[in-house]
């Protein structure tokens, strides 16, 4: 039997403010579980997948390195670019237009159990939906997050990978860049890692992406990957 995974794609919409939708499921999800096991229930917990694309933003993982943001403050300014550190894991990354960012807000325990499994297949759902754009994305062993030409001097990333978890509750995500300004990756060294550049679907195929198109690749890989089935969330 299918999972529910209740869906919703938030549009464009600042960082703080997608940040404390997502805190605000995870914390619900979690606060039912706690009902559980104190008043011995077995009331079900329900799922999330949000959508949403940030205006430039870079965001700083609770183990990151500030010193892997290379602008100063008043640079950040002028270039319109936020700044947030986060409790997700992962160093520092950028968000933007052009770029799809998945947050799943789920209960493990509705799936199953393993931290590890669970950043694999994210990593999955973003392969097999770029192989629908004939983009060969794999994974590099010991670096989370997909990438293309791994082992080779070109290897470069495509879609960065952090999440938080508590009592098997996630939140955070995936950041697939589609049609993303690559500039703004200048300002940082992305996820800490100097040697290996930044790349997009677009810089790829050399044309824009549908990014419509491209969530609903994801969407359908999800389902499978995950034996979910989402159904619309107007909450």
């Amino acid at each position: 039997m299918k999972t529910k995974v209740l869906y919703k794609d938030l549009g464009l919409l600042a960082y703080d403010k997608a940040l404390a939708i997502q805190v605000h499921h995870f914390e619900m999800i979690k606060s039912i579980k706690i009902q559980n096991r104190d008043q011995n229930q077995s009331r079900k917990t329900p799922n999330f997948f949000f959508f949403v694309t940030h205006p430039p933003v870079y965001t700083l993982g609770k183990n990151g390195n500030i010193h892997n943001i290379l602008l100063s403050e008043t640079e950040l300014m002028q270039k319109g670019v936020s700044f947030y550190k986060t409790n997700r894991g992962g160093d520092v990354t950028y968000h933007g237009p052009g770029q799809i960012v998945g947050y799943p807000v789920l209960d493990l325990d509705n799936f199953f159990g393993d931290i590890h499994q669970y950043m694999r297949q994210l990593e999955e759902v973003i392969i097999r939906s770029l192989a629908e754009y004939g983009i060969p994305g794999e994974r590099s062993e010991g670096e989370t997050g997909v990438w293309i030409d791994v082992g080779s001097s070109k290897a470069r990333k495509i879609c960065a990978l952090g999440v938080h978890t508590s009592r098997w509750v996630t939140m955070h995500g995936f950041a697939l860049n589609v049609n993303t300004d690559l500039q703004f990756f200048k300002g940082i060294i992305p996820c800490g890692i100097r040697d290996k550049a930044v790349t997009s679907m677009q810089e790829e195929l050399g044309r824009t992406v549908d990014e419509n198109h491209v969530k609903t690749s994801i969407k359908k890989h999800f389902e499978a990957v995950f034996s979910a089935s989402f159904t619309p969330y107007a909450g």
